[in-house]
């Protein structure tokens, strides 16, 4: 295996069936607590940064010559996206000074809505995917991430009170 392919499979867990993009997902999300383990919010935004431009390059290495532009088997977009949902959850833990799976409501939440987001493609994640270019590739599930991660917030907000007259 290329060293694009290990990267651009999450080392793997692309080449899982069924629903590839499924255990892409889950395979970023203990990498995600061991960031922010390591380095806190902090780490965990500059890795997601880091891996949404190394996931460009190796979209761009593996569907080179291929008449796939979004082959199933990619899924480091998926870590990038995950990890981005999950940055409400990582701030919000580093800032109450508690451990970030003291916060797992919000980890549960981050992975269905990004999947949800993923999956169903909505308005500008659908625009992204359609691009059918590697940027297509990672803009669509780093907007999938984003959305996520809003839905993080209202569900943290809900739960917490913040809405409550």
């Amino acid at each position: 295996m290329t060293w694009s392919r290990l990267l651009a499979t999450f080392f793997g867990a692309g080449l899982l069936r069924p629903a590839p993009g499924t255990w892409g997902t889950l395979a970023a999300l203990p990498v995600a607590w061991a960031l922010h383990v390591a380095g806190g919010f902090a780490l965990l935004a500059v890795a997601t940064v880091a891996v949404a431009v190394l996931g460009w390059w190796v979209t761009v290495i593996e569907t080179r010559g291929t008449d796939d532009p979004d082959p199933s088997e990619i899924v480091i977009d998926e870590v990038a996206g995950m990890w981005l949902a999950l940055w409400p959850v990582s701030l919000g833990a580093m800032l109450q000074g508690v451990p970030v799976t003291a916060l797992w409501p919000g980890w549960v939440v981050a992975f269905l809505a990004f999947r949800a987001f993923d999956i169903l493609k909505p308005g500008p994640v659908g625009w992204a995917d359609r691009l059918h270019s590697p940027a297509g590739v990672m803009l669509d599930d780093l907007i999938a991430g984003a959305f996520a991660a809003i839905v993080v917030v209202a569900g943290a907000a809900l739960a917490h009170g913040v809405f409550m007259a």
